[in-house]
């Protein structure tokens, strides 16, 4: 990708890296639970309504929310020193400017039907850390948390996904940060505490709806991936990366690399060809509106 670095301390990403606290789970303001009349992505609420025979909105428990990504070991380094050089200063520079991207370019969805987009802030932690959703460490892998609507991330979970998962690239990574701000976007629509709410309701339900749910994540990723490509900020194999990613965290690829059996049953993310499907359709059609998950049959998917 062809990116420049943001300002130092300023804009969408938190660095906890080198905190003793390991963060504090403090409640930003300024986000309903649900954002009704959308314009252009009235449809897919007004779909995923009818899917869910009309839920209502609830709030997640905390096993819930910490589940952006498949769970992924994560190898066990040295405490972030911060004393010495930051060995990950130009990683977190690009993460900064992704999560910055990303979340422009939702500004600007938002704001060509009309309505206002609520900002996430990435936050970059070592080891564990502190949120509204309860404690998480490095092992959760990437995940968004409604109740403080903030992404998390270890930056150890890129060297996994290069080393373990086979995915390496910058916009590989770039990926990872727009599926979660697309949890977030998920969250401002109220399309999140609707589908917690069907969970709750029909738990026999629930590992379709949560699929369902991360295949939507994975088109609004490809969405500001059509917007990158329209800004000519991509370069030649890019997008390569990204469906490289999608489909090295499919829950087949995953259990089948674990040597476990392949139990659709059990899925939660979605296969290998569903995310790559998905995040390539957001990709090509660039519309919100392409990305309902919800009013398709599940065999469709």
């Amino acid at each position: 990708m062809k990116w420049r670095r943001t300002g130092g301390d300023g804009g969408d990403l938190e660095d906890l890296r080198g905190s003793t606290s390991r963060g504090t789970g403090r409640m930003p303001g300024g986000l309903a639970g649900g954002a009704g009349g959308l314009g252009i992505v009235g449809v897919i609420i007004a779909l995923l309504i009818t899917f869910m025979g009309g839920g209502g909105a609830a709030g997640f428990t905390p096993d819930a929310s910490l589940d952006g990504f498949p769970q992924a070991p994560q190898a066990n380094g040295p405490s972030f020193d911060e004393s010495a050089p930051d060995p990950d200063a130009d990683l977190t520079a690009f993460m900064r400017f992704v999560t910055d991207d990303v979340q422009d370019a939702w500004t600007g969805i938002f704001a060509e039907a009309g309505e206002q987009f609520p900002r996430t802030t990435l936050v970059l932690f070592n080891g564990g850390v502190r949120t509204g959703c309860g404690a998480a460490t490095s092992d959760t892998g990437p995940f968004y948390c409604p109740a403080d609507q903030r992404v998390y991330l270890d930056l150890g979970f890129f060297r996994e996904l290069r080393d373990r998962f086979g995915a390496p690239g910058d916009f590989a990574q770039a990926y990872v940060i727009a599926h979660e701000v697309g949890h977030h976007v998920q969250n401002v629509l109220g399309i999140l505490p609707q589908v917690n709410q069907a969970q709750r309701d029909r738990p026999e339900e629930a590992n379709e709806l949560s699929v369902r749910l991360e295949l939507q994540a994975d088109c609004f990723a490809g969405v500001w991936g059509h917007t990158a490509y329209q800004r000519q900020i991509l370069e030649d194999g890019d997008l390569e990366e990204g469906l490289t990613a999608a489909a090295a965290i499919g829950d087949d690829r995953i259990a089948s690399q674990a040597g476990q059996r392949v139990n659709r049953e059990s899925f939660t993310h979605g296969t290998s060809e569903q995310r790559t499907r998905w995040f390539l359709k957001g990709f090509q059609g660039g519309e919100v509106a392409s990305c309902d998950t919800f009013s398709v049959g599940f065999d469709e998917l």
